[in-house]
């Protein structure tokens, strides 16, 4: 239980440890300032003069505040965060004074080593030279953790000869890119005040918290993130009564720190809940425009993680931690305003008449139609393999949820040619005289729904729970600029605009609206539809890979700059490496857990019950049951040796594999299905050997003994 009696003061404590605007705007002249705003919202580059005063500022504001090194903050291509520490030392003086220096040029450029991070073949492993660049849109902030109080830059990440090595750049190429297209559409429609059009995000995070000391007695959560083997617990989620349960003190006193520290670095966080299995939570923090909230996101998860250590927990950010249970994703709502206040996906009070607003559903319902194959790629990883299409999380086709009132809508201009009417929301009458009615939404929502509209923007819920935010909203950018550069070229040079856009909307939605579906997208009957449609379905992370380096693919993203041909190509092998040495940990885990955790219990366990046969039939009796017993137990000790055997065999085949796409598929096609098979009596024993002499905590520790 947490005892602290100090009242928290979110106002005073909210982004302390962020060197926000208005601490810049205090440490530096107003000529500076301006130049940093001016480069911050219309792009270019600071003088090297400007440069050394915000280092100046920024490095004593840091020092101020106990930092005693600085890290250029990057985002590889490993999905995570990487940083190299440097103090704020130079040279000692004659007279052995240290001095405390942070220039202009050690603000903007940093030089990591290339070759030991993801590259695709980029980089070879003797060309080490890479550098990273200071991101002027995302606020400097600082971390304390055990090193100490550090100053975060955050930066892009790129190699020796330019290309992109991390998930930022591409990024803020497609922010661009969404913002140049954007704001030709809102022209159209006479918004001259709008100078940007911005992408935002609000990513819901779902997370797992479980025991410190029995996630260290259990090798799979230590080196795979999941659970390799287990058998389900007596009770899971059936009862549905976690989901905005009452939050446990002790996780209450872990979501109480994780909001402070969170607020300190400036992170909107601001919902909090139990999530739908036992032991899973949720954060969701306010929207923000998309590069600032994918750095928060991954400050969300290291913090998490860091946190979790504290209160004696551990987080797991794997999207399927448990077999059998609710997994984790993380889902991404998008949305698009200019920042003069017009957010482009709000329908109003009369959506059919709504030209522009119909426009830019239209150019969102084909960029979908058109992409789907990419869109379902950038939420692919191992882990969302195990999740996606599992009655937990959207279905592996994408599709598109609009709600009643706008599919209505749709259905019109695509039958007649034009709307008239749209569906009202109405009044839900509670039937109690105390309670007041309540104004009802015109449409239900769709949990089921891979990218479902909610009101005034777009969530993308095929997301794994660990993955980067950047990928998915580079994606989203990159194909609806694609569109509405299309439509803006063709618009700009109408002769009747008013004619122009009315037809190219019902064009649209005619042609596309087959990517519109609001029905059970668990159930099989729109598998079948969905292929009936024409619609993708890819089922893993390495056949979604390729849709990368289609021509298609290549043509959206050189055409705006986004990726290059050989980034793409790069990303592309870098899923088969990372997907191959997946499995290759996964299964050298499972191997050495059944041969020498499981097994080893289970024979134990079976000599015991032999023992006990021999001693009762000695005394005369008959035992039946433990004979019994002894019998299954002994088959599934036979089933699970003889599928270890066959999935070391398996493994060793692997290995010897080159090339790495046939390598990962190897291990999809003929590896993940052994696993399964091996784990099928593994968890049959779990169930019948005696729990005091099983090797590891079960599913009933790890989940309802936080």
């Amino acid at each position: 239980m947490n005892d602290s009696k100090e009242k928290l003061n979110v106002e005073e404590i909210y982004g302390k440890n962020v060197f926000t605007l208005s601490k810049m705007r205090a440490a530096m002249p107003k000529s500076v300032f301006r130049n940093v705003r001016k480069v911050m919202e219309q792009g270019g580059e600071l003088s090297p003069a400007d440069a050394d005063v915000v280092a100046k500022a920024m490095k004593d504001w840091a020092v101020e505040n106990g930092a005693t090194h600085y890290t250029h903050w990057f985002q590889p291509l490993t999905g995570i965060t990487a940083e190299k520490h440097d103090a704020f030392v130079s040279t000692p003086d004659e007279e052995g004074r240290m001095l405390m220096g942070f220039s202009g040029k050690d603000l903007i450029k940093g030089e990591p080593d290339a070759s030991s991070f993801p590259s695709g073949g980029l980089r070879a492993t003797f060309e080490a030279r890479g550098y990273t660049a200071w991101d002027i849109t995302s606020p400097a902030f600082l971390k304390e953790s055990g090193a100490g109080i550090t100053l975060c830059i955050p930066t892009a990440f790129c190699s020796y000869t330019g290309e992109a090595l991390d998930k930022k750049t591409p990024l803020l190429r497609s922010m661009e890119a969404i913002n140049t297209q954007a704001l030709r559409i809102v022209r159209l429609f006479g918004n001259t005040e709008a100078r940007r059009v911005k992408a935002s995000l609000g990513a819901e995070q779902e997370y797992f918290l479980v025991n410190f000391e029995k996630y260290l007695k259990r090798p799979d959560l230590i080196f795979t993130g999941r659970t390799l083997f287990g058998a389900p617990a007596p009770k899971g989620q059936e009862m549905e009564d976690h989901y905005f349960g009452v939050i446990r003190e002790r996780v209450g006193a872990f979501m109480k720190d994780l909001n402070e520290e969170l607020w300190k670095l400036g992170v909107p966080a601001k919902t909090q809940h139990n999530e739908v299995a036992p032991a899973q939570h949720e954060l969701a923090p306010i929207y923000e425009e998309a590069n600032l909230a994918t750095d928060h996101n991954q400050l969300i998860m290291e913090t998490m993680k860091r946190l979790a250590v504290y209160h004696n927990m551990r987080c797991l950010l794997h999207e399927k931690p448990f077999a059998g249970v609710n997994g984790s994703g993380k889902h991404n709502n998008w949305s698009l305003s200019t920042d003069n206040g017009v957010n482009l996906l709000e329908p109003g009070a009369s959506p059919e008449r709504n030209i522009q607003f119909l426009l830019i559903l239209s150019c969102i319902l084909k960029a979908i139609d058109t992409h789907a194959e990419l869109l379902r790629q950038s939420a692919s990883d191992v882990g969302n393999d195990l999740r996606l299409g599992a009655d937990e999380a959207p279905p592996a086709i994408v599709s598109i949820f609009l709600g009643e009132q706008l599919e209505d809508v749709v259905r019109q201009l695509v039958e007649t040619g034009s709307a008239d009417s749209h569906i009202e929301g109405g009044i839900l009458r509670t039937g109690v005289s105390t309670l007041p009615d309540i104004n009802k939404d015109a449409t239900d929502r769709n949990r089921t729904s891979p990218f479902a509209f909610t009101g005034n923007k777009f969530e993308f819920r095929m997301v794994g729970s660990a993955d980067s935010c950047a990928s998915p909203i580079t994606i989203i950018n990159a194909i609806v600029a694609e569109a509405f550069c299309e439509a803006a070229d063709l618009l700009e040079h109408a002769d009747n605009f008013n004619k122009a856009v009315h037809d190219l909307i019902k064009d649209n939605m005619t042609k596309h609206q087959r990517i519109i579906f609001s029905g059970n997208g668990y159930s099989e009957e729109w598998v079948r539809e969905a292929e009936r449609r024409g619609l993708p379905n890819i089922r893993s992370t390495i056949e979604a890979a390729s849709a990368l380096t289609s021509e298609k693919s290549i043509r959206l993203f050189e055409k705006f700059g986004i990726f290059t041909e050989s980034e793409l190509r790069s990303r592309e092998e870098i899923i088969y490496e990372t997907y191959a040495k997946t499995q290759n940990i996964e299964v050298l885990t499972m191997i050495d857990m059944a041969r020498k955790q499981i097994l080893p219990a289970c024979m134990q366990y079976a000599r015991n019950l032999a023992e006990t046969v021999v001693i009762m039939r000695k005394a005369g009796v008959e035992p039946m049951a433990e004979a019994e017993k002894l019998a299954i137990v002994n088959t599934q000790i036979n089933d699970a040796q003889e599928s270890l055997k066959m999935l070391i065999d398996a493994e060793d085949r692997a290995g010897r594999i080159r090339g790495m796409r046939d390598q990962a598929f190897f291990y999809k096609d003929i590896v993940r299905p052994l696993m399964d098979n091996l784990r099928v009596p593994c968890d049959n024993l779990e169930k019948l050997v005696d729990k005091k002499m099983w090797p590891f905590p079960t599913y009933e520790d790890l989940m309802f003994e936080v």
